[in-house]
């Protein structure tokens, strides 16, 4: 019904409209008596065998939502009951900024890929605090943090550390986003020196605290080998929780049907299937390089439960969607869990 009705008419909208509807018919929809359970009987799986505990936390299962979707923690808890094991929320600045101008968000439908620029809009860290402390769910909530677009690339470590404890007492893990192509210049902080500065300060400000929680690192599918290699030896060396491989890319490869709307749309990160490979291909080499010792949250081109499936055999310890919930609709978590099931009855 999702992708044979209800997708048609919201794909008539504007992407960034859409969004906000569906958010606020969600919201809507779930205030009303027996949404929420009605909801879980047709979209969650509960199973013994999904659960995973990876970098000390625990998960009801391997599923959960990539940052984007929920950037100011505003229905994280209506989305709990959609079968995710967990939710990032997020990029967080310090400070709320609107990002990029309109349009920034495009779809290529043909290829089941997005294309956006939003550039971290969000409301800032301290509103962000006020709906996480709503909280009702108890699935695992992650913050992904970013800095704003008006701090200079020199003062960056401060904006990660500022959201890094504004944050820490409401979210279970935190992701350092230095690699979404949307920000001017953001990429240059996944260079060896700026990178160690930003982890080892907020290393030693989780020190301080009374409970140590996950810091990973999200990468760009368009670094090198080479560059890759830099980055897993701060990781490996720093004792980095994980990896999250991998963000959105500048690239425009494995279009089949839109590469015309793509450069129409101009520049902007691109996810969905065409990211599929890549994304895979750069998990299983840091899977690889550290004898799968480092846990990896998979994300990039997931659309179906084989792409899933392909992710974890790669390494990947958990996975995460986001595009594929766009195109695929709800039930796609329950979907790749039915498939991560009956994988492990074949094994």
């Amino acid at each position: 019904m999702y992708k044979r009705v209800i997708r048609p008419i919201l794909f008539l909208i504007d992407p960034e409209k859409v969004h906000k509807l569906v958010v606020l018919l969600i919201k809507a929809c779930f205030s009303l008596p027996g949404t929420p359970l009605l909801v879980e009987k047709l979209c969650k799986l509960k199973n013994p065998r999904l659960k995973r505990n990876v970098f000390g936390l625990e998960f009801e299962n391997p599923v959960g939502l990539a940052a984007g979707f929920d950037k100011d923690a505003s229905f994280y808890n209506e989305f709990s009951h959609l079968g995710f094991a967990f939710i990032e929320i997020g990029s967080v600045t310090p400070k709320g900024q609107p990002g990029n101008p309109k349009p920034r968000i495009f779809r290529l439908k043909a290829d089941k890929a997005l294309i956006n620029r939003m550039g971290f809009n969000n409301r800032g860290a301290e509103e962000a605090v006020k709906q996480l402390k709503k909280r009702k769910t108890k699935i695992v909530i992650g913050g992904n943090l970013g800095k704003n677009t008006c701090t200079r690339n020199e003062d960056a470590v401060n904006d990660y550390i500022y959201t890094f404890n504004t944050l820490y007492n409401y979210v279970d893990y935190f992701v350092v986003n230095v690699s979404c192509p949307n920000i001017s210049d953001l990429h240059k902080l996944q260079d060896k020196d700026a990178l160690l500065e930003i982890l080892e300060n907020l290393l030693k400000e989780r020190s301080q605290k009374p409970q140590s929680k996950p810091i990973l690192l999200k990468i760009s599918p368009d670094l090198n080998f080479k560059q890759l290699d830099e980055v897993i030896e701060i990781v490996t060396n720093l004792n980095i929780d994980g990896f999250v491989a991998t963000n959105t890319t500048v690239g425009r490869y494995e279009l089949t049907a839109d590469a015309a709307k793509a450069e129409q749309a101009g520049k902007g990160g691109m996810s969905g299937r065409p990211l599929r490979n890549r994304s895979t291909e750069i998990i299983r080499y840091i899977s690889q390089k550290t004898n799968g010792k480092i846990p990896i949250i998979g994300v990039g081109g997931i659309l179906t439960p084989a792409d899933a499936i392909e992710k974890l055999n790669a390494g990947a310890s958990l996975i995460q969607i986001y595009t594929g919930f766009i195109y695929e609709g709800p039930l796609l978590v329950k979907q790749i869990n039915k498939a991560i099931l009956k994988t492990s009855q074949i094994s």
